[in-house]
């Protein structure tokens, strides 16, 4: 395990309300929120640990730019089809584990997703961890990356929200 890196108090605390505010974006279906957390060309993908460990690219969901998420968007609240669904996050504090030379923090969070469909019981519905790089911008910390690895090769009927 690499050494923790440690970053300045704002610095740590506008990363804490960067995590805090995502969760509670997708979780309160807010959808039209969720590119404004990434840079233009953020990258979004979500991806079997096997595949992720392995170097394999295939993803279950994979987005290059705010152009792309805004369209997952529309999907979601215009065009795809599903019985609804709560979700409710669990994330763990951040880890930086390193700042590159464009000093950009490179972190990493575990998560739990939990579903509650309409007329049953909540469940669990994805766990794994994010593995994020984390840009300062003009309008606060922004996601440049964020890979959704997930623990289990099994997803229940499909991913419709963002994890």
């Amino acid at each position: 395990m690499s050494a923790l890196v440690k970053v300045d108090f704002d610095t740590w605390q506008a990363l804490q309300q960067l995590y805090s505010d995502y969760a509670f974006a997708v979780d309160s279906g807010q959808w039209e929120l969720w590119p404004e957390f990434f840079t233009v060309d953020g990258v979004y993908k979500l991806q079997p640990r096997e595949n992720h460990e392995r170097g394999f690219p295939l993803s279950t969901l994979a987005f290059d730019s705010q152009a792309m998420l805004r369209d997952r968007v529309y999907g979601i609240k215009e065009t795809l089809f599903h019985d609804p669904y709560y979700q409710r996050h669990v994330v763990g504090a951040p880890v930086v584990r390193q700042t590159d030379e464009q000093g950009r923090l490179h972190c990493e969070a575990n998560y739990a997703v939990f579903r509650t469909k309409l007329d049953g019981p909540s469940t669990v519905f994805n766990v794994g961890r994010y593995l994020d790089i984390v840009t300062k911008t003009p309008d606060g910390l922004k996601f440049a990356q964020r890979l959704c690895i997930y623990d289990s090769e099994m997803i229940p009927n499909s991913i419709i929200y963002p994890i």
